[in-house]
C-alpha cells in the first residue's frame, strides 16, 4: 500500500506564499511520478503540477508556471509544492498524488488533502 499525508495549507492574503508538504510511505517505489491538484468548491478537480521520480522532470499547469515549484527531498521521501504570489483564486483544497507512467498516465494513489486560502 501507499500513504501520502498532505501539510502545509493555511490562510494567507493575496500575494503571499506558502509551502505544502506531501510525505509519502510504502510502495511508492512501484510509481513513476507525484502530482499535486486542487479542487476548488463547485469546480472539477485540475491539475498543478507533477514531478518524475528518475529524473525529476516537471509540469505545471498555465495558471500557476512561475508562481509555483515542485520539487522532491529523497532522503525525506517529501515532494513539496513552494506557492507564490497567491491569488484569491487559488483557493482549494490541495491533494497530492502518485501513479505509473508518464505525466498522461493515471494516479492511482490520494491523499487526504489540504486547505488553502487566499484572501483579498
Amino acid at each position: 500500500q501507499v500513504q501520502l499525508v498532505e501539510s502545509g495549507g493555511g490562510s494567507v492574503q493575496t500575494g503571499g506564499s506558502l509551502r505544502l508538504s506531501c510525505a509519502y510511505s510504502g510502495r511508492t517505489f512501484v510509481f513513476t511520478k507525484m502530482g499535486w491538484f486542487r479542487q476548488a468548491p463547485g469546480k472539477e478537480r485540475e491539475f498543478v503540477a507533477a514531478i518524475t521520480w528518475n529524473y525529476d522532470t516537471t509540469r505545471y499547469a498555465d495558471s500557476v508556471k512561475g508562481r509555483f515549484t515542485i520539487s522532491r527531498n529523497r532522503s525525506k521521501n517529501t515532494v513539496y509544492l513552494q506557492m507564490n504570489s497567491l491569488k484569491p483564486e487559488d483557493t482549494a483544497v490541495y491533494y497530492c498524488a502518485t501513479g505509473p507512467g508518464d505525466f498522461g498516465s493515471s494516479y492511482d494513489y490520494w491523499g487526504q488533502g489540504t486547505q488553502v486560502t487566499v484572501s483579498s
